[in-house]
């Protein structure tokens, strides 16, 4: 990959569209192409939860899951390209436990919130359920490995959780949703 990115402008999208890793051409307005831009901006929340004091449990988590992204975005944009496997949908399952183990049991729902970093885990847990939704609606029309909409399922739940994780090396409480609060 030495010199695959050294010419940024190309000027081959000023037509309103954009190229796939299999050389097709779509427009930028595609499904496809909007998930994939779902994935990149996904990628970016965790990129500034990165930025914020965490766990270095939760750090490396992060880390590998914005691999995981990327190998994501390589499998939308090569149609029929697969490099998300079982293992990895086995993986987050797994996080989500060793982290929940930690935590203490939820009694209540609670907001998003609490420390800067738990607060930007949880946008990144709400553009991860966008994405999922659009790939659900991108696999009623075209080819999408079965496994990639399981894997955001699972992605935005472990969100969660670390979220939570943050809160707790912050010595921060989640915020608990308290119903009918503002009742008059």
């Amino acid at each position: 990959m030495a010199n695959r990115l050294s010419k940024i402008v190309t000027r081959t999208g000023d037509d309103g569209s954009t190229g796939l890793g299999d050389g097709s051409r779509v427009s930028k307005a595609s499904h496809r192409i909007q998930v994939l831009g779902e994935l990149d901006e996904l990628n970016s929340h965790l990129g500034m939860a990165l930025a914020e004091a965490l766990p270095d449990t939760v750090r490396d988590c992060l880390i590998i899951v914005q691999h995981d992204l990327f190998d994501l975005g390589g499998e939308l944009c090569i149609p029929g390209r697969i490099a998300l496997v079982e293992a990895h949908l086995l993986r987050l399952e797994e996080q989500v436990g060793v982290h929940n183990a930690n935590l203490s049991p939820l009694k209540e729902f609670i907001l998003p919130g609490g420390s800067r970093a738990a607060a930007a885990l949880h946008v990144a847990r709400t553009v991860c359920r966008r994405a999922e939704r659009e790939l659900v609606a991108l696999a009623g029309n075209e080819a999408v490995s079965p496994l990639a909409p399981r894997y955001l399922n699972r992605l935005s739940d472990l969100l969660f959780v670390l979220a939570r994780c943050a809160n707790v090396a912050a010595g921060v409480p989640d915020v608990c949703w308290q119903p009918g609060r503002n009742a008059a």
